[in-house]
């Protein structure tokens, strides 16, 4: 399945596009395709402006999500807002989502297995909001994204081609939190994306 291979959103308007991403919520909340939805309790969807230009894409639920069925609302999602702040963006800009939509017990990473049982909700996701510009944050949105295995400090600070859609990976909020200094060369990547010449 290419990821990155349509953009059926593109010609609808807002109406049409909410109601075409609350089926896919509604499949998402009811999904037992791998052993996530054992110890879930919330899917997480994401949310945001749904004519966004720009998709910012995280790897999966944490625990406050988990609780919320929101993205990005704990600590790690303090720093992305932070950021965006930093770039003249807000929540109400963009469209928030992860790549997996359930949280992996203890936070740890998400196995392969469970990647690939969200990548059709994904698929459906960006094919629908269609985004200029996709933001991934970290190794594992990234690599999914793009369809790579190279390591998150090669790919970073550079807007990629792939498929039908631009590509900009960035570090991970979390990993901002651990290294703070990491916090200007994510502004700088984002920043990248606002002076992109398709977002002008």
């Amino acid at each position: 399945m290419e990821l990155l291979e349509n953009r059926i959103g593109k010609d609808m308007d807002r109406e049409e596009r909410k109601t075409a991403l609350k089926k896919i919520g509604f499949e998402i909340s009811k999904c037992q395709k791998c052993k996530l939805h054992e110890c879930r309790n919330k899917t997480v969807f994401g949310m945001g402006n749904v004519m966004a230009d720009i998709v910012v894409c995280g790897e999966s639920p944490g625990r406050e999500e988990d609780e919320k069925g929101r993205p990005f609302v704990g600590r790690a999602g303090g720093v992305l807002d932070s950021i965006l702040m930093e770039v003249g963006l807000s929540r109400k800009d963009i469209f928030i989502l992860n790549v997996v939509k359930c949280r992996p017990p203890k936070n740890r990473d998400p196995e392969e297995e469970e990647i690939e049982s969200c990548l059709p909700y994904l698929k459906a996701q960006l094919d629908i909001i269609s985004p200029k510009i996709i933001v991934t944050l970290g190794k594992y949105a990234s690599q999914t994204i793009i369809g790579t295995q190279d390591p998150i400090g090669k790919l970073r600070g550079t807007i990629l081609q792939v498929g039908n859609f631009l590509v900009l990976p960035t570090y991970h909020p979390a990993y901002v939190l651990r290294n703070p200094s990491a916090k200007e060369i994510v502004v700088r990547d984002i920043k990248m994306v606002m002076e992109a010449e398709i977002l002008k």
